[in-house]
């Protein structure tokens, strides 16, 4: 799914937007029993509450596609035979009114779920009547087809810290008692995906709030299928691959020409506003390392390692390999963020053997938030 077709899904989640009638869901103790098991009719509840439900379930689908939000696959014979397939089919055909499916679904996450304390299980279900857009954009009454579709979200469950309160009836301070409260979502998917404005059995979108961790024993436990390193370890590898491979040859220059180009890459994205999502192969990393005068020995290395890495046919988020933000330099004991629109500051040189980082400072330059003056 892209960014467009994901943000008409978000919309949905609003009290005037969507077909939600009911929510379903269960509350998991930190020894993986069920406590209680819950089906609310939204209809039923107050608006503060409803609203909130549907704000929680929002959340599954935030974030970057790529580093919170990856497609999952089905493969063919998955889809024909698959039991997590199957499942996943039932919840949605039944319209989460399978209370086998429903349980069956539940046991498969409680038994494999690495999540430390308490957490709930929410389930909903909805039918989208997608409208029909003409080629210029207007917008028909008559939509082209339903998409019927759930969304899981799984939350950890948190006590509260003890605070003290001000009750104005009283005009008295007293202790808040604590409590149980349900935090955002930390992991979730939908099913089916909504891809070219159409449902895809073949697809279901995962979402992970941590992009150091994406919780690979559910995804095999209720898809089956594989999923790319955390976003966060791509990024830790690549740069590992980097410095391991180009070695001598890996200089400032050609860090920063990396981080330049996928920068550029990444910005020119973004203004031709693309739907799809911007991806880069090892070919695009060989090129600018190439261009850097990286000698043909070391891109091989460089290729190689990162086929090992990644898979030969790999082609990763730019946004997981780099910080757009700032370009950090490191020592033992000094770190420099910079501007990496101003990364022209900056520079490496040898003076009288002894290697440095030199920063032009023309103006402007504080300690500890002090001006001071360069003589």
């Amino acid at each position: 799914m892209n960014e467009k077709e994901i943000a008409e899904i978000r919309r949905r989640f609003r009290p005037d937007k969507s077909n939600i009638t009911r929510i379903r869901g269960c509350y998991v103790n930190d020894q993986k029993e069920i406590v209680s098991e819950f089906s609310q009719p939204l209809g039923l509840m107050p608006q503060e509450e409803s609203e909130e439900l549907l704000a929680i379930l929002k959340k599954t689908l935030s974030g970057a596609i790529g580093k919170n939000l990856i497609d999952i696959e089905f493969a063919t014979q998955q889809v024909l035979k698959g039991e997590e397939h199957k499942l996943l089919m039932a919840l949605k055909d039944s319209s989460l009114e399978s209370d086998d499916a429903v349980r069956g679904f539940y046991g498969r996450v409680i038994q494999t779920l690495n999540m430390e304390g308490h957490y709930l299980i929410l389930l909903a279900y909805d039918q989208y009547d997608v409208p029909y857009y003409t080629k210029d954009g207007e917008k028909q009454e008559d939509s082209s087809e339903v998409f019927s579709y759930f969304l899981c979200s799984i939350c950890p469950v948190k006590l509260t810290k003890p605070a003290l309160g001000y009750y104005v009836s009283e005009n008295s301070f007293r202790n808040i008692r604590t409590d149980w409260v349900v935090s955002a979502p930390e992991l979730g998917f939908l099913f089916p995906a909504f891809n070219d404005r159409s449902a895809n059995i073949y697809n279901a979108l995962y979402y992970s709030r941590n992009i150091a961790e994406n919780h690979t024993e559910f995804v095999d436990t209720v898809f089956k299928s594989e999923i790319p390193m955390p976003a966060a370890a791509q990024k830790e590898t690549f740069q590992a691959i980097l410095e391991d491979t180009v070695a001598e040859d890996c200089s400032f220059d050609v860090v920063q020409a990396v981080q330049g180009q996928l920068s550029e890459m990444i910005e020119e994205h973004k203004n031709n506003k693309e739907e799809e999502p911007l991806a880069v192969s090892k070919k695009t990393v060989k090129g600018i390392l190439e261009s850097c005068g990286v000698s043909e020995a070391r891109v091989t290395a460089f290729e190689e390692k990162f086929d090992t890495e990644f898979g030969a046919d790999a082609e990763i988020s730019p946004r997981n390999l780099i910080d757009t933000k700032q370009l950090e330099v490191r020592t033992p004991d000094v770190t420099i963020r910079v501007n990496p629109e101003r990364n022209d500051l900056v520079e490496t040189r040898i003076i009288d053997g002894t290697k440095y980082i030199l920063i032009r400072a023309d103006e402007g330059v504080e300690v500890n938030g002090v001006n001071i003056h360069i003589s």
